[in-house]
């Protein structure tokens, strides 16, 4: 089973461990429980808890950091690299910041100011430590070597994410998850072409699958492949009408092939889902 003892939050962020299983018990965090009832934590629990911990020491009421983490659960970003997020207190509220968007905005001193990144940093042996075990293992399966890759990828070590992911596929080659992680990090890497095998492998396996289709679809227009990149496009707004940039990018290609009044159809239905 993927995730981190207690014994293994305690060493990474010094909390006492009857402090973590109490707030697990209290609700802030979710894991999950092994067969033996021991908790198992996923990152995001990690980041609360850390957060939480820098929080108190910089003087926040309890209370008001409790009742701000349980909306920050629910607002981290997914599948993005930590090193992209700050989180910060200004005077007596939390803020989370990233790139292009500020969570919570008060005016007011800057107490206690950290990048998610060091945390990163310091997690990134227990994710290998986890997966160091998780090979030792003979009944480790696709799932959990699909969330190792996701561990991975949000401590922003890419190869071991890529690792995980075509372990995963070696124990299912039916995990169409993984097969659309795998070719993200392969699209970034410019292996498009691989990239582009494992979407189409993740549409034919789960074919509701949006994603794969939206995926697809950007591979194919940054080839110029416009014809097949439309009808990826529409093949993920079919699965998922509401899919805000599945409709910008296909308004985006139909203007590139001068068909302006779909581009426009679409580039109106975009800014409905995202006003």
């Amino acid at each position: 089973m993927s995730g981190y003892t207690t014994r293994e939050v305690t060493e990474l962020l010094g909390i006492p461990a009857f402090r973590v299983r109490a707030l697990a018990r209290a609700g802030l965090l979710h894991p999950t429980k092994t067969t033996g009832g021991r908790y198992r934590f996923s990152f995001q629990d990690v980041i609360l808890l850390r957060t939480a911990k820098g929080l108190i020491e910089s003087d926040i009421q309890p209370r008001k950091i409790w009742r701000t983490l349980r909306t920050l659960k629910g607002q981290l970003p997914t599948g993005q690299s930590l090193t992209a997020v700050r989180i910060v207190a200004e005077g007596n509220d939390v803020l989370v910041r990233d790139a292009t968007s500020v969570w919570h905005p008060e005016s007011g001193q800057t107490h206690f100011d950290f990048s998610v990144s060091e945390l990163a940093q310091q997690a990134a042996p227990i994710v290998r430590r986890a997966a160091h075990k998780a090979d030792q293992d003979p009944n480790s399966n696709a799932d959990d070597w699909f969330s190792l890759g996701f561990d991975f990828e949000m401590v922003a070590a890419m190869n071991d994410a890529t690792r995980a992911y075509r372990r995963a596929l070696e124990l299912d080659p039916n995990h169409a998850d993984a097969h659309v992680n795998l070719g993200r990090l392969l699209q970034a890497e410019g292996n498009v072409s691989n990239a582009r095998h494992h979407y189409r492998s993740a549409m034919e396996i789960s074919p509701n699958d949006a994603t794969a289709a939206f995926n697809l679809g950007t591979v194919l227009e940054d080839q110029n492949d416009l014809k097949a990149a439309v009808d990826a496009y529409t093949q993920a707004i079919e699965r998922d009408p509401e899919f805000a940039d599945a409709h910008y990018n296909l308004a985006n290609v139909y203007e590139r092939t001068g068909d302006k009044r779909a581009a426009l159809r679409h580039l109106a239905r975009y800014k409905a889902l995202t006003a």
